[in-house]
């Protein structure tokens, strides 16, 4: 387990923390720090060891995330869900810069056939906000809201060249407490330092590691680019540039192209791909300086208004100042980058004392920070990220549907699938599925494919593709669901309502399948529809949080 903040220590020590810091608060984000550093799953007693708290704590603070929907509780363990996402998505909204260059970065990598991503500074590391990944068997697998030292990357050397002394010190003083680089767990850790000798006049680690990145900025600062040759491990190599923020000029975001040396040795960088990646970046630039502002949304309100009927009917089991507290980080969007105290109250409807309580809190915790160019008004910063969103921005729509599918059985004491239609069409394929223990029962295995037009699965995709409908088709299109009985099989009935994305597509359906003998007709549409569509809006609900900012595949 990565070592603890300072903050996290100060926090558990109770030692440092802020009179006005609201403790339940700084200790539930401490538990969804560790549940993503974990890979978002850990048992509640592995919880305890990780941040040090009583199992009676752990207990109330994952019962409270449960009734955000930011964990569920999955036998023993403690599952991050895609509802946490909407507090990094909070924070990407706000800083609009994944949505205006992202179809840039996208666009790169499908021209050079390499992985490209978009970072920004997060103190002395940096942090990926964009990812535009190669699937190959050989793969970076960075993901959004991973954070890297500054000194062992690319972009690090860029932002670096911005720094002030104060930067450098606490650069120098992470460091020293951190040599190994064990509070950063997307990357592998260094080797143990070796001791120095300054006696015989060899130079210390930490004086080599001091110098080689000095060295590197100082070459950033000169050519206006950086290359990182292996600094992580062997084989990786970028070439990255900065994208400049048109109003001041300074490192927005750095764009960087990853590959690794079977495919282009460092020294062959700049001349392959820079040029390139240097176009975009001034394409980027472009987008920067010519986009309009956000479109003003109705202002939220009473965000937070929910907790109150919460805690009475959980009584000391919901800890409500937690609840508001992470609430409050959802005050913020695209129109919203900046808000002042007065706004936050009203956007979740706290009172401005415990609205301010809230915000001072998460400055603590380096959540939030005064905004640079409002007086008064607050941001969020990059470590928003921090709080379940790396694990999750890799996700895929089975592993979405995965736990609904399972609940959906057992609430129907029927077996249920979920399928995507193949490229050409004509064929249905199973990508995820929860059984029942009945004797007789469904049980079509994951990656197997039937007749998409004898399956009610197949049916209400293709009633979405806009190609001429059959009878049937125009049914289902007109009623949202199909019902098919007893064409596949004899005695197999089942009904499937679509799944659709952002936009509105259906990109997979999910059925329930049940004997002719077992169900009517009219019991599939009076019992089993109406929980079959109630597990396809949960479903879409994790589709469209997983993939506001991310590209989620659904098989």
């Amino acid at each position: 387990m990565p070592a603890m903040t300072a903050v996290e220590a100060g926090a558990r020590a109770g030692a440092g923390v802020p009179a006005e810091a609201v403790g339940p608060l700084v200790r539930g984000v401490g538990v969804l720090r560790r549940l993503a550093e974990a890979g978002g799953t850990l048992s509640p007693s592995a919880l305890e060891r990780a941040t040090g708290l009583a199992r009676s704590t752990v207990d109330r603070i994952t019962a409270t995330l449960a009734r955000m929907g930011y964990v569920r509780l999955d036998g023993r363990d403690v599952v991050l869900t895609p509802g946490v996402l909407e507090l990094g998505n909070a924070y990407l909204a706000a800083l609009r810069l994944p949505a205006l260059l992202g179809a840039r970065a996208d666009a790169l990598a499908d021209e050079l056939d390499e992985s490209v991503s978009l970072a920004v500074a997060d103190r002395d590391g940096i942090r990926f906000i964009h990812q535009a990944t190669r699937r190959r068997a050989l793969s970076v697998s960075f993901r959004i809201g991973d954070l890297l030292p500054a000194e062992r990357t690319a972009p690090g050397a860029l932002f670096a060249t911005e720094w002030t002394e104060r930067d450098w010190a606490r650069w120098r003083t992470r460091r020293a407490e951190d040599p190994r680089d064990t509070a950063f767990p997307a990357v592998p850790p260094r080797p143990e330092p070796a001791p120095a000798h300054d006696t015989t006049g060899t130079t210390d680690t930490a004086a080599a590691v001091e110098a080689a990145f000095a060295d590197r900025v100082g070459a950033a600062r000169r050519d206006g680019w950086a290359v990182d040759d292996q600094l992580i491990e062997p084989g990786l190599v970028a070439v990255s540039a900065p994208v400049r923020d048109p109003r001041t000029g300074r490192v927005a975001c750095v764009a960087s192209v990853v590959s690794h040396t079977s495919r282009h040795p460092a020294a062959e960088l700049p001349a392959a791909l820079l040029p390139r990646l240097r176009t975009a970046v001034a394409a980027m630039e472009a987008d920067l300086r010519t986009a309009p502002p956000p479109e003003p949304g109705p202002a939220p309100a009473g965000l937070a208004t929910w907790t109150t009927a919460s805690k009475q009917e959980l009584g000391r089991d919901f800890v409500e100042s937690l609840a508001r507290g992470l609430t409050v980080l959802t005050a913020f969007g695209e129109d919203r980058p900046a808000l002042s105290l007065t706004n936050v109250a009203r956007a979740t409807g706290l009172p401005r004392a415990t609205a301010r309580r809230a915000l001072l809190t998460h400055e603590y915790l380096g959540l939030v920070a005064a905004a640079p160019h409002e007086d008064r008004a607050f941001t969020l910063t990059p470590r928003v990220l921090d709080l379940g969103f790396p694990p999750l921005s890799r996700t895929t729509l089975p592993r979405l549907a995965e736990p609904h599918l399972r609940a959906l059985a057992d609430r129907v004491a029927e077996p249920a699938a979920l399928a995507v239609l193949t490229a050409d069409g004509t064929e249905i394929q199973y990508t995820a599925g929860a059984g029942t223990g009945g004797v007789l029962t469904v049980r079509i295995p994951v990656g197997a494919r039937l007749p998409a037009a004898a399956t009610s699965l197949g049916r209400v995709l293709l009633a979405d593709t806009g190609t001429p409908a059959a009878p049937e088709l125009a049914e289902a299109r007109a009623r949202g669901y199909a019902l098919v009985d007893e064409e596949l099989e004899s005695g197999l009935r089942s009904v499937a309502v679509p799944v659709r994305d952002r936009t509105g597509r259906a990109v997979a359906a999910v059925n329930v399948a049940t004997h002719a003998a077992r169900r009517s007709l009219e019991d599939c549409v009076e019992h089993l529809l109406p929980a079959l569509r109630a597990t396809a809006d949960d479903i879409q609900r994790d589709l469209h949080r997983a993939s506001r900012f991310t590209k989620v595949p659904t098989t």
